[in-house]
């Protein structure tokens, strides 16, 4: 009689502590170390070495044939001028032709014909030069500078390292006003792309005279910035 009161007796007492012994460990953790998050940010100038620009030549004519002979013409002399600048790269960059409609009617009246040309270097001076007896035939449709990719990768590499030093630095600021050591709880590093930089102030300018000026080119350089985010923990 003994035994069978005993038994469900010990098995209750085996089930409590088995449900208290969680609790238990949940007491003996580690406590939350205090952190800070720190932003700090960096940035240089990337010299714009590569430009590049735009040409293209427009007409009209009733006929689709003579309007494709003029505008191939004009594109074949000026491929054929660009050939004395091996500094710059020329290549065809569209055409498209598309009929003009009488007012209030469904006839075409005439044709107009574009072909475009795609100029890039990474010298100032020829470029300037061959759009500037480019325009004498043809209109600029835009003239951008920009750093190449490997300037941009070069500078963008560096202004990590600065903006990599200036969290560190200003980690070990926070944690030394306070008497604490650190390490990085999480870390992240952004940077941003850039935009080609327009430089020519007559973008789309009308035909030029044949004694017409170099198309000037000023370089200049494009900012490059780099953010860092993170977050650290004081220790004693």
């Amino acid at each position: 009689m003994q035994t069978r009161i005993l038994r469900p007796l010990a098995i209750a007492m085996t089930c409590v502590l088995g449900l208290a012994a969680p609790a238990y460990a949940a007491d003996t953790t580690a406590p939350t170390l205090p952190t800070a998050d720190i932003a700090v940010e960096s940035s240089r100038s990337a010299p714009n070495d590569q430009f590049r620009a735009l040409v293209y030549f427009e007409a009209s004519d009733i006929n689709p044939g003579d309007l494709a002979r003029k505008v191939n013409n004009t594109i074949g002399q000026a491929l054929q001028t660009a050939k004395a600048y091996p500094a710059v790269k020329v290549r065809t960059a569209g055409n498209s032709t598309s009929p003009i409609y009488g007012k209030n009617s469904r006839s075409i009246e005439t044709w107009r014909m574009r072909s475009t040309l795609a100029l890039e270097s990474r010298d100032a001076a020829p470029m300037s030069e061959l759009i500037g007896k480019l325009q004498q035939t043809m209109v600029i449709g835009g003239i951008n500078a920009a750093p190449s990719p490997e300037t941009w990768k070069k500078i963008e590499d560096e202004t990590i390292a600065d903006a990599l030093a200036a969290f560190e630095a200003r980690a070990k600021l926070v944690a030394g006003s306070l008497n604490k050591k650190w390490k990085i709880k999480h870390l992240s590093v952004n940077t941003g792309g850039f935009q080609p930089k327009p430089v020519a102030p007559y973008a789309r300018a009308a035909m030029m005279s044949a004694d017409a000026a170099p198309a000037p080119i000023e370089a200049g350089d494009s900012p490059v910035s780099v953010s860092v985010n993170g977050q650290i923990e004081l220790m004693e």
